[in-house]
């Protein structure tokens, strides 16, 4: 078989290369071993690992005298191997549940392949072209087992798999379960390419009408004694255990019902197919009991499969008395027929016959359709979330998040149809008391949590409601109410509706007040102030909320206005404007915007502009989280407004800093470098420090890509950024008579505070913009005297090198700034490697080695496809080299610096050398020897070896030093070519530790 090959060949190149050192008297005894070891009653370890140990021991590789890996040999140790393996298999009667749990894939495949070859299937044979009438039953049943097999893990493969959570890195443990696991995928291909055979063949079983017989531990040894007869002419080739023709048909059919459902979520009418294998399962379990020799088949599972089976096949025609209810809401959900779904859920309330699991997967899926633009759905969404929920009550279970979520904003339609539904989920004749006292807490616990009286009343009022609380009870609700509200005034009498009591007027302006607090709606808004002042003069309802928030340039303006219902309602919608803007509900800012700016121009061309001014801001926003997310450009239409917003000239206009903040980042972010650098008017540059800060940015950019890379504009901006980066010192005389140095972080020296450039930063983000920024700040860095380690940065060359006053920059603020400036950049772009250099250089400067180590085999990773390509020389230069072999030093993985020292121009090999005698060495040591290429550090390494008389370590570094590839002799490209495969491979190990 092709998944033989695949197997032996993987296995081949993954075992580790020694000689067999057993003897042929201690195979002798392991056998007789084993079948004392399995007359036990709990043999220890159990007999299915054995299986794992024989054919490890089997598949191992030999080593000839050149040092050349040979296949397994073909001898007799090897084959009473394969046949200890195949005894203990015969042990536990082939019960692939039991092999399946405690097998790996490769494992349990060259097991079954081998009793293939025992059983005497000939080689490269496809089994679909073989006649099983025609077989030996032992035979017959050798190829049944391996298409089950075959069908059970390609089943397998597609379910889930909680991934283990892994422990330390190791690379020997982490290299060999990556072999393992491209060796199971290996099979698995192979397994699914053969798959329509394997299904052919398991078809072709179950026509045949006879009993099969499965190998023995008898069997097996006749077999081992008579190799040379003919499978057939002895009694090992018709004896065995024995499987009766409904056992196989049992479990063939369920094994096919597996697979037709698997691939019938890519094919419809395959589910008819599976529907029929499986009743024909259940069938058979019925007729011949469900215990068996050979097989079990999980019924819990079956009837899952039976059920889903079902609901898939089933069809419009089926009327509702022989539909489950499964399919009877499979049905709904296909057909749209909502009203009929939501009436399944509430019948089922009584019944409680649907998995609370199946409800929940129901309504996520209609919240699907509804979030894809279905507003149709958001009423069936909430009454099957009604129904969900009261069924979580009368069974005790937690109320669903969702649930609250929707009731946030109740109506006189949801309290109906939530009352409907209560009613109709518990019959009070024939219910227990434990059950009333949880609808009853229910009910209550919702009245509680009301704020709007006509729902409480609604409630409270609502026979149900009457007949589960007893008098006492509702009269302690209500006094529990009044303490929560004194100007409720409640009446212990129900009654039958809210209109009929009385409201007074605090009650009136409380709940106006409340749905003021609530309202986005501008319109909505106006008319409850004007009920508001129509009840009430003495009020300034702008006070109401502290979360009502206008800046104070704008709020002296505002609050000047003389009409006092006009000011509140111009307060109100700019404070709600604001805050939907603060929290991106750009679609409600623009209406509480517009109609303020509608209600504004009629008396103020102040607040007119004001409004026209957040107007702009707010389409500034409204761009940068939408089609500005994607890329895609500005209207010219916004970008005139923001130029004309920077140029306005409109005298005693109150402004916010942020606006011209905002323009300035947006003009940068999306290269308006010409309009920055020529056509701004000088007044407005020597007025605004952000347009000013803007232009020499512009500049600076835009003569970056020139072959001189201008510094006069360079140097002008170095000047401003420095200037910001300033502290301003003072002089103060103590108690003492001492004169002590007092410095000011934030001083008044530059354009702005350092805050405010930081944060005029973090809203750009164009790459070039933010490099240069980046480059600016870690020059800056780097002048300082004191600095051990300079931190690399692109374009850094532009800047000047030194600052006639080194003592009045505040270089600890400099040095938090770069740091944050970086992790900001990397938010932006988490694969630009230059940046990822900036970020491990400072982690190398902090001390922080494993962190640099991280970030530069980042900074490689991102621009080599993972080492899949050469790493360009401008990112690893000698000094990133050089800096990671200390971090590898400095973190004790001597061989690792002894590896990385070939990558720098010319190898540095007094420092391989050195750090190859260290012997407390903490990473993998000689499992790295097979990524050297430099043969001289190869030649140490077997000399340092020999000396310390470390004979199986000098053998691995002889066998690297043996490499044909790595001969002297051969020209250049094949060397560079060798070089570069293991620089590939030593990087990609590298990073499987640090990511």
């Amino acid at each position: 078989m092709s998944a033989e090959a695949a197997d032996r060949e993987a296995a081949t190149s993954s075992r580790p290369c020694t000689p067999p050192q057993t003897s042929w008297f201690e195979f002798v005894l392991e056998e007789a071993l084993l079948e004392q070891h399995l007359q036990k009653p709990s043999p220890d370890p159990p007999p299915v690992q054995l299986i794992v140990q024989f054919l490890e021991q089997a598949s191992k590789p030999s080593v000839n005298e050149q040092n050349q890996v040979q296949p397994p040999p073909d001898n007799k140790r090897n084959r009473i191997l394969k046949l200890l393996a195949l005894k203990v298999a015969a042990h536990l009667k082939w019960d692939l549940d039991v092999l399946e749990k405690s097998l790996s894939v490769p494992v349990l495949n060259m097991l079954l392949n081998e009793l293939l070859c025992i059983s005497k299937v000939p080689p490269g044979t496809k089994h679909v072209d073989v006649d099983l009438s025609s077989l030996p039953p032992t035979t017959a049943m050798a190829i049944l087992l391996y298409n089950r097999w075959a069908i059970r893990t390609i089943v397998q493969s597609s379910f889930p798999v909680k991934q283990v959570k892994p422990g330390p890195p190791q690379l020997n443990v982490m290299n060999q379960m990556q072999q393992e696991k491209e060796l199971t995928e290996n099979i698995l291909k192979v397994l699914k390419e053969q798959a329509a055979d394997s299904i052919l063949v398991l078809e072709g079983a179950l026509k045949l009408n006879k009993d099969l017989y499965v190998h023995t531990i008898r069997t097996l040894d006749l077999l081992a004694m008579e190799p040379g007869m003919v499978n057939g002419e002895t009694e090992s080739s018709t004896a065995g255990l024995k499987i009766s023709a409904e056992e196989i048909q049992c479990q063939v059919c369920y094994d096919l019902g597996a697979i037709y459902f698997q691939q019938g979520s890519t094919n419809v009418a395959v589910h008819e197919k599976a529907k029929e294998k499986f009743f024909k399962t259940k069938e058979l379990i019925a007729k011949n009991g469900s215990s068996s020799l050979h097989f079990t088949i999980d019924e819990e599972r079956l009837a899952g499969y039976c059920q889903a089976c079902e609901v898939l096949t089933s069809s419009s025609d089926d009327s509702p008395q022989q539909a489950t209810p499964y399919s009877r809401i499979h049905s709904c959900m296909k057909s749209g027929n909502y009203q009929d779904l939501v009436k399944i859920f509430l019948d089922d309330n009584l019944t409680l016959s649907l998995p609370e699991q199946f409800r929940q997967s129901v309504l996520r899926e209609l919240f699907q359709k509804a979030q894809q633009g279905n507003d149709a759905l958001d009423e069936v969404c909430f009454k099957v979330c009604v129904c969900n929920t009261v069924c979580d009550v009368l069974q005790g279970r937690t109320i669903d998040i969702q649930f609250c979520q929707l009731f946030l904003k109740p109506s006189k339609e949801k309290i109906d149809f939530l009352l409907e539904v209560c009613s109709g989920s518990i019959n009070l004749e024939n219910a227990s008391e434990a059950l009333k006292r949880k609808m009853a807490a229910f009910l209550k616990n919702l009245c509680l949590d009301m704020e709007d009286l006509q729902f409480v009343f609604m409630i409270s009022s609502h026979e149900l409601f009457i007949k589960l609380l007893k008098d006492d009870e509702r009269k302690l609700l209500i006094d529990q109410m009044r303490k929560r509200s004194p100007r409720i005034n409640l009446c212990t009498k129900p009654v039958t509706s809210f209109y009929d009591i009385p409201a007074s007027a605090s009650v009136n302006i409380g709940q106006l007040e409340h749905q003021l607090i609530l309202s986005v709606d501008p319109w909505r808004i106006r008319q409850i102030l004007i009920e508001l002042h129509g009840m009430t003069s003495e009020r300034q309802f702008w006070t109401i909320s502290n979360k009502w928030e206008v800046p104070n340039v704008y709020g002296s303006v505002i609050l000047g206005i003389k009409d006092s219902l006009t000011r509140d309602l111009v307060y109100i919608l700019m404070a709600k404007g604001l805050h939907c803007c603060a929290i991106k509900d750009f679609v409600h800012a623009k209406q509480l915007f517009a109609a303020c700016l509608e209600l504004v121009t009629e008396f103020s061309p102040k607040l007119r502009q004001v409004m026209l001014n957040e107007m702009l801001l707010l389409d500034i926003y409204t761009h940068e989280a939408g089609p500005g997310a994607s890329g895609e450009r500005p209207p010219s239409d916004l970008i005139s407004r923001v130029r004309g917003y920077l140029e306005m000239r409109v005298p005693d206009i109150p402004l916010r800093q942020v606006i011209a903040e905002e323009c300035v980042a947006f003009l940068l972010n999306w290269c308006e470098n010409e309009y920055l650098t020529m056509q701004v008017p000088l007044p407005l540059v020597q007025t605004n420090p952000y347009v000013k800060l803007g232009q020499l940015l512009a500049a600076t950019c835009k003569e970056l890509p020139g072959p001189k890379e201008s510094r006069r504009t360079a140097k002008d901006l170095w000047e401003v950024v420095v200037q910001i980066c300033s502290v301003s010192n003072q002089h103060k005389r103590g108690n003492d008579g001492r004169v002590s140095l007092i410095k000011h972080r934030e001083s008044t020296l530059g354009i702005m505070y350092r805050s405010e450039l930081l944060s005029f930063i973090k809203k750009l983000r164009e790459p070039l913009v933010l490099t240069t920024i980046l480059s600016l700040f870690v020059k800056l860095h780097n002048v300082r005297e004191d600095i051990v380690n300079d931190i690399a940065a692109e374009h850094i060359s532009i800047w000047p090198s030194s600052i006639p006053n080194l003592q009045s920059v505040d270089f600890e603020a400099v040095a938090v700034t770069v740091k944050e400036l970086v992790s900001y950049a990397l938010t932006i772009n988490a694969n630009n490697h230059f940046w990822l250099i900036i970020q491990a250089d400072i982690y190398f400067a902090t001390n922080q080695y494993s962190a640099a180590l991280h970030y530069y085999l980042q900074a490689g990773a991102v621009c080599s496809d993972f080492f899949n390509k050469m790493v360009p020389p401008d990112v690893y230069t000698d000094q990133v080299i050089k800096r990671m072999i200390k971090c590898c030093s400095l973190l004790n993985c001597h061989t690792q610096v002894a590896i990385l020292c070939q990558f720098l121009r010319e190898v540095d090999y007094k420092t391989a050398f050195k750090a190859l005698q260290e012997q407390n060495s903490h990473d993998a040591m000689d499992s790295y020897y097979e990524y050297i290429w430099d043969v001289t550090i190869l030649e140490y390494l077997t000399y340092l070896h020999h000396k310390r008389g470390e004979t199986d370590k000098r053998q691995i570094a002889i066998k690297a030093i043996g490499q044909t590839e790595l001969n002297a002799s051969n020209p250049e490209e094949v060397l560079q070519l060798a070089a570069q495969r293991r620089k590939k491979k030593f990087l990609q190990a590298m990073a499987k530790l640090y990511f």
